[in-house]
């Protein structure tokens, strides 16, 4: 049994005899919130409105700045370094669309990383602002560039529309809920097979700017998104499960058959290539 699998029963299982302490609503709630390792296990840049789009850097900078004893601030430190060292490893660049921020999302609700494909030739930016001009709401947390840049317009404290509706069941399969943190804001139902909303709340999104069918990816697209999940895990000081949009929605074409191999390896080893 894969660790992720093992992991997504046991949360099954715990939301199946729990009772619901965030919005009384649905069994999937009741999941304790997660602690990050070595972490304050608070968000730094998500207002109570959740209207705040800043940068992660700043909100990573100010969860180090912690009140506890020396022993406490030092690992605060040295969980900053972390962070900023594997920020140093990407080209990164933010554009921050406030319009994309839909709640908070503090670090205990971190959960998955959820990869998606764009399904179109154009750039992050491109992808971007078609986002913003369509004032659905919708997006990402980060878009990879086929080059390895990296650009982001959400911050990791903020909950991005970037998963929508999945599988009826999957909020009790992956320990997510529906609940009052999201906004909600351009969600529209598709139908009664998918009516579960909450991995919005508990992720980050990250699309790969790529069609399926059109050939691989490249090595220096792949190497971009190996070292951005390693800042998600540093950011958070845990480690997220990684799926993919159609384990969420069945029949979502993201991602492409030709990253199977590497969403498995993701999965397992956290890199696109085992060593």
């Amino acid at each position: 049994m894969s660790r992720d699998l093992a992991s997504r029963m046991r949360r099954a299982l715990l939301c199946a005899v729990l009772i619901c302490g965030l919005c009384g609503a649905c069994t999937a709630c009741a999941l304790p919130p997660r602690t990050s390792h070595g972490g304050s296990g608070s968000a730094g840049s998500a207002t109570a409105s959740g209207k705040s789009n800043g940068s992660d850097a700043g909100s990573a900078s100010s969860r180090s700045n912690g009140s506890g004893g020396d022993g406490e601030e030092h690992g605060e430190t040295d969980r900053a370094r972390l962070v900023a060292e594997a920020r140093g490893r990407l080209s990164l660049r933010e554009d921050m669309r406030t319009s994309f921020a839909h709640g908070p999302k503090p670090a205990e609700f971190q959960r998955y990383i959820v990869l998606h494909d764009t399904e179109g030739t154009g750039d992050a930016d491109s992808v971007i602002n078609w986002w913003d001009a369509s004032g659905h709401g919708v997006a990402a947390h980060f878009v990879v560039n086929r080059d390895g840049s990296v650009v982001q317009c959400v911050a990791l404290d903020n909950i991005a529309h970037h998963a929508g509706y999945g599988d009826t069941g999957h909020n009790d399969f992956y320990g997510t809920c529906d609940e009052s943190r999201d906004d909600k804001v351009g969600a529209d139902q598709i139908g009664g097979w998918a009516r579960d909303y909450g991995m919005n709340s508990y992720s980050v999104g990250i699309e790969l700017v790529h069609v399926g069918g059109s050939g691989p990816y490249p090595e220096a697209q792949l190497d971009a998104l190996d070292n951005l999940i390693a800042y998600i895990d540093a950011y958070y000081g845990s480690e997220s499960t990684i799926i993919d949009h159609k384990a969420w929605r069945t029949g979502n074409s993201d991602t492409s058959p030709e990253f199977a191999s590497f969403l498995a390896n993701y999965q397992s080893h956290r890199r696109h290539a085992v060593q």
